[in-house]
């Protein structure tokens, strides 16, 4: 069970979920424990793991997105931080994307169990919906990437004139910072801020980036 974990992590992070949130989550974790024993969703599938470095890690994220928005997750996976996202905030609608259609699959059985609504996941690249979702989205975000200059080239054309990037980074993101920071300038972006945090139970560090049009800071 991840309750006790999930409990823990809220209190020691100044966090709150409804008493619903947290039944949500548990039946996500169930059901993500359950997927990959027979499909290999992700490589951390502990109770303890599942809230801190799913859950909570998300919920983080989630503190960033404001009311009604629209957000795209770039290679979602098993849904994180996407389907977390949309059970902390109700009201904002989700577009998930993945090219790897066992995680799509588990990332609908899960939007359907817990009645997910504007949640949708596509099977797909993101190169293939440059056009049906150009300008889109408010937020954009993505733990997939290694490389932030690919992330910004991936998601530039979906987002909207005013939206943001938010690459969700490990520990050790100054090197990244150093070697990104012209290049973006030169694709009309800059990196607007870096937040870094750490997760309960000494899980690690994590740091969120914020990158927005450079025209905004002019």
């Amino acid at each position: 069970m991840i309750r006790p974990a999930l409990e823990n992590g809220l209190a020691e992070m100044g966090l709150h979920l409804s008493e619903e949130q947290i039944t949500s989550f548990e039946l996500f974790a169930e059901e993500l424990k359950k997927w990959n024993r027979k499909v290999n969703l992700t490589s951390i599938c502990k109770d303890t793991d599942i809230a801190i470095k799913h859950i909570l890690d998300s919920l983080v994220f989630a503190a960033c997105v404001n009311a009604g928005e629209n957000v795209l997750d770039i290679g979602s996976g098993a849904g994180v931080p996407a389907i977390p996202l949309k059970i902390a905030c109700p009201d904002v609608s989700v577009v998930s994307v993945d090219a790897v259609g066992k995680k799509i699959l588990f990332q609908r059985h899960v939007a359907r169990l817990l009645a997910l609504k504007n949640f949708v996941a596509l099977h797909t690249r993101v190169e293939e919906i440059h056009v049906s979702h150009a300008g889109s989205f408010d937020v954009i975000t993505s733990r997939a990437f290694s490389k932030l200059e690919m992330f910004v080239t991936l998601a530039a054309p979906l987002l909207k004139k005013e939206g943001r990037i938010i690459a969700m980074k490990g520990p050790r993101v100054d090197n990244v910072l150093d070697r990104t920071g012209d290049e973006l300038r030169s694709m009309g972006f800059v990196i607007s801020s870096v937040s870094t945090y750490s997760l309960p139970l000494n899980k690690g560090e994590r740091s969120l980036i914020t990158i927005t049009a450079a025209k905004a800071h002019d």
